[in-house]
């Protein structure tokens, strides 16, 4: 089969009683991954590894994966939010206590006492309409974050990005377009602690000069940050769902 350079090839795999999901496309490197919140196992390959050698790696892996996976399993997770007073909330690595507002009024959010975050809603406003609030709250504040972080860090790692950009991401806290040099920032960055922010803006202009999570990337890491496998570990272990971890098992 001649495969394109748009094509994607999905499929599952199982090896004993673990079920791994494959994507075949165009890429160099194999890449292996255990994913929040579950410890799902997807292995992303190019088309020209053999079925076979994926499945000797996975069982060449096995410990690694099982760990993941339990790490997952023993971590405590947000509950699915409802948007209602009470529930608990985070910014900048700390946990805040909701109080919804409905009042005839522009919706706003604003923190209060240190303990409270204010949600003011319009009455009758919905959890999809509650979401949107909040989280339009959190990628103003982030967005105020990233201009001081590159003024920062882009003279010291010698690069500068083009453009960047927040998103709500399922599987990464940061993704960079090396050809744009466009850097995304997951929006759930907002919630955790700000050294772990500026790890992750490190980490993605470290990406401009490096593409692959190589030993060459991992020394530029050491010498920019080297406490960047703290402040991962911290990242990937935290109260929010941890998303992939930059680099492992790859």
């Amino acid at each position: 089969m001649v495969y394109l350079k748009s094509e994607a090839e999905t499929f599952h795999l199982s090896v004993g009683d673990l079920e791994v999901d494959v994507v075949r496309k165009a890429i160099r490197n194999v890449h292996l991954a255990v994913l929040p919140p579950d410890g799902r196992v997807r292995v992303s390959m190019p088309p020209h590894i053999a079925d076979e050698q994926v499945r000797r790696l996975i069982i060449s892996r096995l410990g690694w994966i099982r760990l993941q996976q339990a790490k997952f399993a023993q971590q405590p997770r947000q509950t699915s939010r409802q948007y209602v007073s009470g529930e608990t909330h985070f910014y900048q690595g700390r946990r805040y206590r909701l109080q919804v507002r409905e009042v005839d009024a522009p919706p706003a959010v604003r923190l209060r006492g240190g303990q409270f975050l204010d949600l003011q809603t319009r009455p009758g406003s919905t959890l999809a309409q509650r979401e949107r609030i909040l989280h339009a709250w959190y990628r103003e504040q982030l967005k105020t974050q990233l201009p001081p972080l590159a003024a920062k860090w882009e003279p010291i790692i010698g690069v500068r990005a083009a453009d960047w950009a927040v998103k709500l991401m399922k599987t990464k806290w940061g993704a960079c377009n090396i050809e744009a040099r466009r850097i995304w920032l997951n929006l759930e960055l907002a919630k955790v602690a700000p050294h772990l922010l500026e790890y992750v803006v490190v980490h993605e202009l470290t990406h401009l000069l490096e593409r692959q999570h190589n030993a060459r990337f991992k020394a530029l890491l050491d010498q920019f940050l080297p406490t960047w496998r703290t402040f991962r570990a911290e990242l990937n272990g935290g109260m929010l769902a941890a998303f992939e971890d930059y680099g492992a098992g790859e």
